[in-house]
């Protein structure tokens, strides 16, 4: 058994299948024989009255041909006779040969003799009718009339006492038949059953090794690593594949072993380098928003002094509590973040600002959604775009310059839109921009400072990714737009 079970897995189930069907072939073949004897038997019980059937039926075909003859005396009537009396004769001779019941032995015998009798008696009526002795053929004719009653009597008996005998003998080997069928039909039950029985013990014992790798691996796969590992016992397939999984497990252990020393390394100094880098991200965002140029401060107080002289004090007072708003906006409010409606609203007052300091050319439009005005942002995002928009698009335009301001949702964003009319910017200079290259020209108009690269740096840190800004233009002198894209809170 143990060397069976050493052997291949196929060359194993090659030899199961091969055994099964070798005992259910010859179990089959032994019940199928037994079937056809008793068959065969079945049909001989009746030999008997079969042949005297036959006998019976020869016997009428010599009378009736030997009166055709006596009465027509034509070559074929003889023919006919001449033929049904010898197979009668046949026949006859057959049934002294045949071995039968001693019981009907005798009458056998009888009929025998007898038969010949009256075969003697009808040749010599033949041929005395051939002789035409009238008297002679009438006398043997009668005699071979009395023969063959006698004989079909007699016949007739005997085949009625066998075919009772033979009825008996046929139901006794019908019901042992039907016996011996049950009995087949058990032996087949019993030889499937235990052909079944073998090959599940055997399946079991080659498959057990594999549920218990079974059983090992999915506990392996919820992460338990010092579960019992099975034993190969066999050194077939499965016994190979359970000796590599043991050498799996065991190398994995040692590796999440390695590995977790390695984290627990990684992690301190992943904790360490998080701290660093949180007091950087907080030093870059005031460092961001100190950047404040107050050169613009100087330009928008002078603007105001003079507008005080050539005007009233009304609009003067106007103007300078407009200033006073944006600049306390810009240098009193310390905080990284603020919301959408500060900005916007800073926006308004720089505008207001600027009219004033253009004569009214700038023609400033929004189109604002109120229900997202209060996303968080950073501080100083808007008006330095704005101050891009005038300052390297409309300030040459006189009073065509055109600024608008969208905020709308799109999708999971909500979207600052800042389009003007002016100069527009090539797809060089905003790919310089967008990538941090771009540098102010020292002959362009002055600003406050806080250049693109400012703003795109605090909107990607605010919103922790990089697409969140946007810059669109067609041509030169087809306009701009920067596009703002924030997380919707």
């Amino acid at each position: 058994m143990s060397r069976f079970l050493n052997l291949p897995l196929r060359r194993k189930i090659i030899i199961i299948y091969m055994v099964a069907n070798m005992m259910i072939f010859i179990v089959n073949t032994l019940l199928i024989m037994g079937i056809n004897s008793m068959s065969v038997e079945m049909e001989l019980v009746y030999q008997d009255n079969r042949s005297l059937n036959k006998l019976f039926e020869a016997l009428t075909d010599v009378q009736d041909n030997m009166t055709e003859y006596l009465s027509s005396k034509t070559t074929d009537s003889l023919e006919d006779y001449y033929r049904s009396a010898q197979t009668l004769q046949n026949l006859a001779e057959e049934m002294k040969g045949q071995i039968s019941d001693l019981s009907f032995s005798r009458m056998r015998r009888n009929i025998h003799n007898m038969t010949g009798g009256y075969l003697e008696e009808v040749s010599q009526t033949v041929e005395a009718k051939r002789g035409r002795n009238v008297e002679k053929y009438r006398s043997h004719y009668e005699n071979a009339t009395e023969l063959y009653k006698f004989i079909s009597s007699y016949i007739t008996s005997l085949n009625n006492a066998q075919f009772v005998s033979n009825t008996e003998n046929y139901t006794m080997l019908s019901n042992n038949y039907r016996v011996f069928g049950a009995l087949c039909f058990l032996v087949m039950a019993l030889v499937m059953i235990g052909n079944v029985i073998i090959i599940i013990s055997i399946i079991s014992t080659i498959i057990s090794p594999m549920n218990e790798l079974a059983e090992s691996a999915n506990k392996v796969a919820e992460g338990n690593f010092d579960t019992t590992l099975p034993m190969a016992l066999y050194n077939d397939e499965i016994g190979i594949v359970i000796s590599a999984f043991n050498k799996m497990v065991i190398s994995i252990k040692e590796y999440i072993e390695r590995l977790r020393e390695s984290m627990d390394k990684e992690r301190e100094l992943q904790e360490k380098e998080l701290m660093m880098e949180a007091h950087l991200k907080d030093a870059q965002l005031k460092y961001l928003q100190a950047q404040i140029n107050p050169h613009f401060l100087f330009n928008t107080l002078n603007a105001g002094a003079q507008l005080s002289m050539m005007e009233g004090a009304e609009r003067t007072y106007e103007y300078v509590q407009t200033v006073a708003d944006f600049f306390r906006y810009n240098v009193q409010n310390q905080k990284s973040e603020v919301t959408l409606k500060e900005e916007v609203t800073l926006v308004d007052n720089y505008i207001q600002i600027l009219n004033v300091r253009f004569s009214g050319d700038i023609h400033y439009s929004k189109q604002v959604d109120q229900r997202l005005l209060t996303t968080p942002m950073p501080s100083m995002i808007l008006q330095p775009i704005v101050e891009n928009a005038v300052n390297h698009g409309i300030r040459e335009m006189g009073d065509q310059g055109k600024i608008k301001l969208k905020v709308f949702r799109e999708d999971k964003d909500v979207c600052i839109s800042i389009e003007d009319n002016g100069k527009g910017i090539s797809a060089e200079d905003i790919d310089k921009i967008l990538n941090g290259n771009w540098r102010h020209k020292e002959d362009q108009y002055d600003n406050n400072g806080i250049g693109m690269d400012n703003v795109i740096s605090r909107l990607r840190l605010f919103a922790g990714k990089t697409d969140v800004l946007d810059i669109r233009s067609e041509g030169r002198d087809k306009g701009c737009e920067v596009i703002i894209r924030l997380p919707l809170e």
